[in-house]
C-alpha cells in the first residue's frame, strides 16, 4: 500500500525540480545568487562575508526603469487592478529593490 505512494512521490520530485528551475528569477534573486557565489569563491565567512554581501548587493541597485518593469511584471502576475494595483506599484517602487 505504501509502495505506490512512495513511487509516485519519487517520480514527481524531478518534475517539481524542473518546474522550480523554469521559474524565472527576479533581478534581486539573480544578484543575490551572483554575490553569494562570489563570496563562496573567495571563501568568505562571518563578518567578512556579511560585509562583502552588503557591498556587493548595494552596488547593483535597479534603475528606476528596471524597477518599474519588475514591479509591473509582478503586478501583472498577481492580476492586480485599479486601486489595488496602484497601491502595489507605489510600494514596490519605493522598496529597496536591488538586482
Amino acid at each position: 500500500m505504501l509502495k505506490p505512494i512512495l513511487i509516485a512521490a519519487l517520480l514527481a520530485m524531478p518534475l517539481c525540480a524542473l518546474a522550480a528551475e523554469d521559474k524565472a528569477k527576479t533581478p534581486q534573486q539573480e544578484k543575490m545568487a551572483t554575490c553569494n557565489k562570489e563570496a563562496g569563491d573567495k571563501a568568505l565567512k562571518g563578518d567578512e562575508r556579511k560585509k562583502f554581501m552588503s557591498e556587493c548587493l548595494s552596488k547593483a541597485k535597479l534603475s528606476q526603469q528596471e524597477k518599474m518593469k519588475a514591479c509591473n511584471k509582478e503586478a501583472g502576475e498577481k492580476t492586480l487592478k485599479g486601486e489595488e494595483r496602484k497601491k502595489f506599484m507605489s510600494e514596490c517602487l519605493k522598496g529597496p529593490a536591488k538586482s
